[in-house]
């Protein structure tokens, strides 16, 4: 493990995306905070059901939005929130009353350009000694329409099958949703909103469940992170707002980390590596970690979080969109990208060239 109070340039060879800031892995009483900036709140209700005038400003804050910082919460979305409550709940169950050694079954390897299954406390990477647990399920583990050989069994995936279809209705709700945010960004930067339709139906993508404990007084004293500093390597992640505080974003124009506290029901969107590859750097891959909470409750209390992470399949080409200006990046084969990347938290083995 790294010691957290490396810095991310240690590990700047595994970036794929050009990322020029310099960061500690984890929280320290160095760190400077923008508590006067403020992430923007946006209705997605305007762009799913309103005019196309109402659409096209929507589109049009929500790529500001991003191109500020890299991430917006988002109101009117949809989603029932009392599902949120009830993943809530789910989450915490999953990883109290499953034993360990029944985790372990499902410990996390690569599959395709993600690793899926079980991490282990203080093992979601090699560099990252974060105080989380955490789970993630891709596409092939629930039993919704792929493609795929034989029939669906949900053992293979989950340590109790009756998991799957409560967490697939999560799925199924964000699914919808993939699509119209796409649309709004392309549409946001001037690019035809449909040009991912294609991609993104029926697309790969990551539910990461995360459980973070309470924290020892010992880890509180250590210097460790509940989830150290790093960004995402999807086009963009859906999250719903925690009800614990904690995550923080680095402001790539002030240098310094901000607060998010999202009102309760809201979804936190932020773009990934795929989506600044794309977007020819306009849509930044921000930065971002769980520090410790403002009320000091990581003593006493768990947080959990459900992000979803909406991917393209291994074989699909990422390039810079057209409109966007002369390309920074040449056409590289998603798979390729992906575990160059995320080899930084697994190994340079981890690498497959497409």
């Amino acid at each position: 493990m790294t010691d957290p109070n490396a810095l991310n340039r240690d590990f700047e060879k595994y970036d794929q995306v050009r990322k020029t800031h310099t960061y500690r892995l984890a929280e320290s009483e160095q760190d400077e905070f923008d508590d006067q900036y403020q992430i923007a709140t946006l209705d997605l209700g305007c762009y799913l059901h309103g005019s196309a005038a109402d659409q096209a400003r929507f589109a049009e804050e929500f790529a500001g939005a991003l191109e500020d910082i890299g991430f917006a919460v988002l109101v009117g979305h949809g989603v029932d929130t009392s599902l949120y409550d009830e993943m809530h709940e789910r989450v915490l169950d999953l990883f109290t009353t499953t034993s360990l050694a029944d985790k372990m079954r499902f410990r996390a390897a690569r599959f395709g350009s993600v690793s899926q299954g079980y991490f282990p406390i203080e093992e979601t990477s090699d560099i990252h000694p974060d105080l989380v647990e955490g789970w993630v399920w891709c596409r092939r583990a629930f039993d919704i329409p792929q493609q795929r050989e034989g029939p669906f069994r949900a053992e293979d995936y989950w340590p109790n099958p009756d998991h799957e279809p409560l967490f697939r209705r999560l799925v199924l709700e964000h699914e919808k949703l993939f699509k119209p945010i796409a649309r709004a960004m392309f549409q946001g930067l001037g690019v035809d909103p449909h040009i991912y339709d294609r991609k993104l139906t029926a697309t790969n993508f990551g539910l990461r469940l995360n459980y973070y404990p309470p924290m020892s007084s010992g880890q509180d004293l250590s210097g460790a992170g509940r989830l150290l500093g790093h960004e995402d390597v999807d086009l963009f992640t859906i999250l719903p707002a925690s009800r614990v505080d904690g995550l923080q974003v680095w402001n790539h124009r002030s240098g310094k980390w901000v607060r998010l506290n999202p009102p309760q029901g809201s979804i936190i969107i932020n773009t990934g590596d795929y989506m600044q590859r794309i977007s020819n750097d306009r849509l930044p891959s921000t930065t971002h970690r769980v520090g410790k909470p403002s009320d000091g409750s990581h003593l006493s209390t768990a947080r959990v979080s459900f992000p979803m992470a909406v991917y393209v399949w291994e074989d699909e080409q990422l390039e810079v969109l057209p409109g966007l200006g002369s390309p920074r990046y040449e056409p590289i084969k998603a798979i390729t990208f992906h575990t160059r990347s995320t080899s930084k938290f697994y190994g340079d083995d981890y690498a497959v060239e497409g």
